[in-house]
């Protein structure tokens, strides 16, 4: 194997994301076969890399929040005149039934994004975090998390149409990987799927001749929507796992 970037090293590793590699370099916390790293640097396969324990006290520090999304808000960056889920992320709109014990802090707030998107008019599970490691977990290349999704729909489906909608559909040129795809009740169909392409589901159905009207996400990997009300929002216990 060709050596390649230290940052990206650490990154495939689950050290950390790329970004909190690079900081990590800049502040001498990383070391190659016990030699203080530099920004830029590449490795081999079999170096040995260390992270200084200050890292990992970073990273303990880091918070992962859940939020109930409604419609009118947008995942990421404020645009066309909409504003951020992020913020609704504020002591007033914080969950009462969070059982974290995890006391809210305006450094929280600092570098949270979100780990995937949802659509402005969907509404549901939206994960927010200070943490590298758990977006890389969850929309990464290779991730293989799990996302579950309830979807109110109009017009009739075909067998054929169930069929394709959980293997044989494609989207921008590419297949999709398998999806879950059943019914949830006579308007309503349960989608479970491994990956996050720009409204997909919406543009599964409009293949297969249905009209989406309601989207709601209600699990990410092992962490489900539940009970928390629509735009409140939790901490990510220590004890849970995505």
């Amino acid at each position: 194997m060709e050596p390649v970037r230290l940052s990206k090293r650490l990154a495939e590793l689950g050290l950390c994301s790329r970004r909190e590699a690079d900081s990590y370099i800049e502040r001498g916390w990383v070391k190659v076969d016990g030699e203080v790293a530099v920004l830029g640097q590449k490795v081999a396969p079999g170096q040995r890399i260390d992270l200084d324990p200050r890292a990992r006290e970073t990273q303990s520090q880091r918070v992962t929040i859940l939020l109930n999304k409604p419609v009118g808000y947008v995942s990421g960056q404020a645009e066309g005149g909409y504003q951020p889920a992020v913020v609704l992320v504020t002591p007033q709109n914080h969950w009462k039934g969070d059982k974290s014990g995890i006391r809210f802090s305006r450094d929280h707030l600092k570098g949270l994004a979100p780990a995937g998107r949802l659509d402005i008019d969907s509404v549901g599970l939206l994960i927010l975090t200070q943490d590298g490691r758990v977006a890389k977990h969850i929309i990464g290349e290779t991730s293989e998390v799990e996302k579950e999704y309830l979807v109110r729909v109009e017009g009739k489906l075909s067998e054929d149409g169930l069929r394709l909608l959980n293997h044989g559909l494609s989207l921008d040129g590419e297949k999709l990987k398998p999806a879950k795809v059943s019914w949830q009740n006579q308007d309503q169909l349960r989608f479970v799927l491994q990956e996050g392409k720009k409204r997909q589901i919406r543009r599964m159905c409009e293949q297969v001749g249905l009209k989406v009207v309601g989207l709601k996400r209600i699990r990410i990997g092992r962490v489900k929507l539940s009970d928390l009300p629509a735009g409140q929002w939790r901490y990510l216990a220590p004890s849970e796992r995505i």
